[in-house]
């Protein structure tokens, strides 16, 4: 099996040792991706909506790189400080980039330094 790792010119750099994103047996495999814009490499302000905005802004950045887009994702997985007080505008912000059908979505809450939201996705190519 061969592996292309992807870096994005246009999504925040990683902030450890990872890839952007790495293609494996014809899916494209994102990093948790947060709230940073790459602009500034600052974390957005506001609350959950603008840093689920940013996320998925950051995250389309690494599916322009392999030409692809939000239509083409069957599985996110997000993770949220708090999952009972920001999931109503979490979904209201994810519907603005994905539609029906949608994929499949696991959302949980996580202990996240300094950020409300993560998401990853799996992309058919």
């Amino acid at each position: 099996m061969s592996l292309e790792h992807v870096t994005a010119k246009n999504a925040p750099a990683p902030g450890g040792s990872y890839s952007h994103g790495v293609v494996a047996n014809g899916f494209l495999y994102t990093c948790g991706m947060g709230p940073v814009d790459p602009a500034t490499g600052k974390i957005v302000e506001g609350g959950v909506r603008e840093q689920t905005i940013q996320t998925l802004k950051n995250l389309k950045a690494i599916l322009d790189e392999k030409k692809t887009d939000f239509s083409k994702v069957v599985k996110v997985t997000a993770h949220l400080q708090d999952v009972n007080r920001d999931f109503k505008e979490y979904d209201a912000a994810y519907r603005e980039f994905f539609k029906a059908p949608f994929p499949v979505r696991t959302t949980v809450g996580s202990d996240l330094i300094n950020i409300l939201v993560e998401i990853d996705l799996v992309v058919a190519l």
